[in-house]
């Protein structure tokens, strides 16, 4: 035979470092999939860009570019050196972005644009991209933003109707107040969206220009989408009694009017797709058959070895994350809250490991019925978390129900244990510079703009039974204790009310 084992040994070294390197980002990838807290739709966009490029390899090949697969083998090699950088770094995200760049190598080795079904392999690259936590990623870094930009377009909307009244997040409209609050900012829409025009971009393989178009043409179908789901649910508030006495908060009203927005938003996407039938990139005309096979095995036994060798050293690199924040102690709580004496609340084991690899602080405590956990931090990217993403990741089944507003805005979730134990949890971003939010979203948009200022996550909890005059009032008592300015609607309420 002419290729004996050792000839092979080469390649099959290649291929088990690019498995080893592979092994942990896919695992955390795989690990968002089905975590709760993630909310991911990861699972099923995997599941496509696998079907597609099944579908894509099985045609015949009509001509054959030896030099685009090892191009595609390079390719390979250097997502090592990505694994590397996400390896020390202690980034998992980065590690597991490199899986989208294997994609398109792969798409390169096997020729997926000159098949009689062709695909692009760059877009099917950036199709499997969005099976990573991208709307978290989106809502966290952008939420902001994108929640600003729907309440322009929503009060811009309104305002030809009828005289509206905007600021910032709040609008006025015939005696009714929108809030256009985070879960409204459009994210999730946008990113079906975006998942929509890549989808089709695989498959229709459009010019550069013509995909510019087609991205410019999503982001504003979603921007005015779901500026239009604000304004409909806005004119449902205000005519609810025309309408029946339809709530358009409830459900399956409020989910319809998004679906609906959100079919209507699709449109010129799919007019675009079908114009781009004739402008895709054409594939190369069948030529004879030949067998290219050969060079993907041309790899020297050295070579190879040598390779699997490196590999080996990065995934046993210690992490040195990027994105630490300054060593700091454990926030000091209150001895007392109104009447209430604290009694500590230890750290679990995986948080003070975490602390103190990512450095930050917490500290938690209980008083009375109620808790409190303050988490300061200087890297809010990496340490600060919504409730929704925490809890859920618990076993909590958690539901957000808006926020309050004032010099300390809260925003408020309903929270139910694993044993069926209901809780009311408030929870507020507070920095060193004196910005306070009730969203993690718009704390690291701020800190984006000031890196290194530490903020302070203050989470209350109390049992859902208490009355609700009776935890605004605990928040008050807190807003005292940590020295913050308490909000002048509740600051005349007595203490002994708790």
């Amino acid at each position: 035979m002419r290729y004996t084992i050792f000839p092979l040994l080469g390649p099959a070294a290649l291929i088990l470092g690019l498995a080893l390197l592979a092994v942990h980002p896919l695992l955390w990838l795989v690990g968002t999939w089905f975590d709760p807290a993630y909310d991911s739709y990861g699972v099923w966009v995997a599941a496509l860009t696998i079907a597609l490029l099944s579908w894509s390899a099985t045609s015949p090949l009509r001509t054959c570019n030896s030099r685009q697969r090892l191009s595609g083998l390079g390719l390979l090699a250097l997502t090592a050196a990505v694994r590397l950088l996400g390896q020390w770094l202690g980034i998992n995200v980065l590690g597991a972005a490199a899986l989208a760049v294997d994609v398109y190598a792969i798409g390169l080795v096997l020729n997926l644009d000159r098949r009689t079904r062709p695909l692009a392999p760059g877009w099917l690259a950036v199709l499997f991209a969005f099976a990573l936590p991208v709307e978290r990623i989106l809502q966290r870094c952008f939420g902001f933003a994108l929640q600003q930009l729907s309440a322009v377009g929503a009060c811009t909307a309104l305002g030809l109707g009828a005289p509206v009244q905007c600021e910032g997040i709040q609008l006025q409209w015939q005696g009714q107040t929108v809030l256009v609050d985070l879960p409204c900012s459009g994210t999730r829409g946008l990113l079906l969206l975006l998942l929509l025009f890549v989808a089709l971009a695989v498959l229709t393989r459009p010019t550069l220009g013509r995909a510019g178009w087609g991205l410019l043409l999503t982001l504003a179908a979603a921007t005015l989408g779901n500026s239009l789901r604000i304004v409909l649910i806005a004119v449902g508030l205000v005519h609810r009694e025309a309408l029946g006495g339809v709530d358009v908060f409830a459900e399956p009203w409020h989910s319809l009017i998004g679906l609906l927005t959100l079919s209507l938003s699709t449109l010129p996407l799919l007019l675009w797709a079908r114009g781009e039938r004739g402008g895709a990139v054409p594939v190369p005309p069948a030529t004879a058959a030949a067998s290219d096979v050969k060079p993907l095995f041309a790899v020297k036994p050295f070579t190879g070895l040598a390779f699997l060798a490196v590999c080996a050293g990065i995934i046993a690199l210690p992490p040195q994350p990027l994105d630490v924040a300054r060593p700091q102690p454990a926030p000091q709580l209150p001895g007392y809250i109104a009447v209430f004496a604290a009694q500590p609340g230890a750290l679990t084991a995986q948080e003070q490991t975490y602390f103190t690899r990512y450095g930050g602080g917490a500290a938690r405590a209980a008083y009375g019925p109620y808790g409190l956990l303050v988490v300061s931090t200087s890297a809010p990217l990496r340490h600060l978390h919504a409730p929704e993403e925490c809890l859920t990741g618990t076993g909590h089944t958690v539901r957000y129900l808006g926020q309050t507003g004032g010099p300390q805005p809260s925003a408020i979730y309903r929270s139910t244990d694993p044993q069926g134990q209901v809780w009311r949890v408030t929870v507020s971003y507070v920095s060193e510079r004196g910005e306070r939010t009730a969203h993690v979203a718009e704390a690291i948009w701020q800190w984006l703009q000031a890196p290194g200022t530490t903020w302070r996550m203050i989470q209350r909890i109390a049992p859902w039974e208490l009355p609700v005059e009776a935890t605004a009032i605990f928040d008050v008592a807190v807003w005292r204790a940590l020295d913050l300015p308490v909000p002048q609607t509740l600051s005349q309420l007595p203490s002994v009310q708790l």
